[in-house]
């Protein structure tokens, strides 16, 4: 019951007009409150825009102490194997620990104890000094000054410290004035100017060229991706930056905006497989798509701010969310099929139908349109009952995370080419992380290629 209700209720009388007035305006702060209260854990918002204070939702508790239980295996430390040991030092014991006997004449036994310490040594940049003889010629007394050979290139860094420090800016996010102090303080170079590190950058992206046009072809012809998107900025102006990820391979993309138009240039005009993503209305260009479950998940627990009018629809979809992951995690750890996975949730699924029903008819205008749109696409919540996919686009949403933690100390991008770097780069460290390849290995590579006039070696094994 609103308030003016309860006032008309105790006996106050008021005219037809301030009577729609008063419940615009409780309409109006209830609206207020609730976005006041929208933080990433009832809403699409990024955890990185959660004021201080919000707690994110964990297991619930079991009672029991924090740490390994009764009976749970140990987890040790695995010795490396011996090819990959730099050094061994013995030790021998000098008297028995039993009857103090001197051992220094004893016999050794089969068998020894293992121990392995692991240390960083000293590190400092190896540098070679190229010295470009000049010679005379014994004919015509001219001068004649070597050339650098092939193999040697005329950059001042080589391809391994432009990668690191390429991967320092990009996957550990430092900035280009950390990167300056890293390179003096931790490498024992020169300290470059903040012009070396854009070049650093630029040649990176430009060896990259071919890995991404490969991983975008990959992420094209998979049969579902998982899309997601946030924002970037240029200058200070906005661009949003599209991320899709498929089981072998993810794949960036920073555009002008967040419409369909960029999103084709993502995933290509013709995409035929699953798109399974939030609903944002850019999606609906693709005919097969799978809702996140997630993204719902938190929708229904933004709506329960909102009050009276909405609880009871919010509070019921709380609940089903809650059911349909259970059943999808038990059903994940039994490993049967997908048949068997639709028939446990065709209970829920005729709850969740009804209630969409009943919330077109709530007197709440948010859950009118919530109920309205997931009416309208109810055979897109239920694409994974039949399809080899999962019910969230989380994978896209982690991945999505390490760019906001980036943008959120970079600022964005000053210029096109840092727009290319961050795509590109954010493109092969996520897709390198997915296949365990090392990433630092891969770019060095490519940049050699690329010093060389060479293309990139290929990243992902053929299909």
């Amino acid at each position: 019951m609103s308030i003016v209700e309860q006032l008309e209720a105790a006996g106050e009388v008021f005219s037809p007009a301030v009577r729609a007035a008063l419940l615009a305006l409780e309409a109006r702060v209830r609206e207020l409150e609730a976005r006041l209260g929208l933080d990433s854990t009832n809403s699409s918002k990024p955890p990185s825009t959660d004021p201080p204070g919000v707690l994110r939702r964990g297991k619930k508790p079991t009672g029991r102490k924090r740490g390994g239980q009764p009976g749970h295996p140990g987890a040790y430390r695995a010795l490396l194997p011996s090819e990959r040991v730099d050094a061994v030092v013995e030790h021998r014991p000098l008297s028995c620990d039993h009857c103090g006997h001197s051992l220094r004449s004893a016999l050794q036994v089969h068998g020894w104890g293992r121990h392995q310490v692991v240390e960083l040594p000293p590190i400092r940049a190896h540098v070679t000094e190229h010295r470009l003889l000049v010679l005379a010629c014994p004919a015509c007394a001219r001068h004649t000054r070597a050339h650098l050979p092939p193999q040697v290139s005329p950059k001042h860094f080589g391809p391994r410290l432009s990668a690191l420090a390429s991967l320092l800016i990009s996957r550990f996010r430092l900035s280009r004035r950390d990167l300056v102090a890293f390179f003096s303080d931790v490498l024992d170079v020169p300290a470059p100017g903040l012009g070396t590190t854009e070049r650093f950058a630029r040649e990176s992206a430009a060896a990259l060229r071919g890995t991404y046009q490969e991983i975008r072809g990959v992420v094209r012809r998979s049969p579902s991706a998982r899309v997601d998107e946030t924002g970037w900025s240029l200058r200070g102006k906005t661009r949003w930056l599209w991320a899709s990820a498929t089981e072998h391979a993810t794949l960036f993309h920073l555009g002008r905006s967040r419409s369909a138009r960029d999103l084709r240039r993502l995933l290509g005009r013709d995409y035929g497989g699953i798109v399974t993503s939030d609903r944002w209305s850019a999606y609906q260009i693709y005919p097969h798509r799978q809702l996140c479950w997630a993204h719902l998940a938190r929708n229904f627990e933004g709506l329960t701010l909102r009050g009276a009018p909405a609880l009871a629809f919010a509070r019921a979809g709380v609940a089903e969310c809650t059911q349909l992951f259970h059943t999808w995690h038990q059903w994940k750890s039994c490993g049967t099929s997908r048949e068997d996975l639709a028939l446990q949730l065709r209970p829920l699924r005729a709850r969740f139908a009804r209630l969409l029903r009943r919330g077109l008819r709530s007197a709440d205008s948010k859950v009118a349109a919530l109920a309205r749109h997931l009416h309208k696409h109810a055979d897109a919540l239920w694409t994974f009952t039949c399809e080899e996919i999962e019910p969230t686009n989380n994978q896209a949403e982690r991945a999505l995370r390490r760019a906001v933690l980036w943008r959120k100390g970079c600022f964005g991008s000053a210029s096109g080419h840092g727009l290319i770097f961050v795509e590109r780069l954010l493109t092969l460290s996520e897709t390198c992380r997915q296949n365990a390849v090392n990433v630092l290995d891969y770019l060095t590579r490519a940049i050699v290629a690329h010093r060389e006039h060479h293309p990139a070696p290929c990243l992902l094994p053929a299909p």
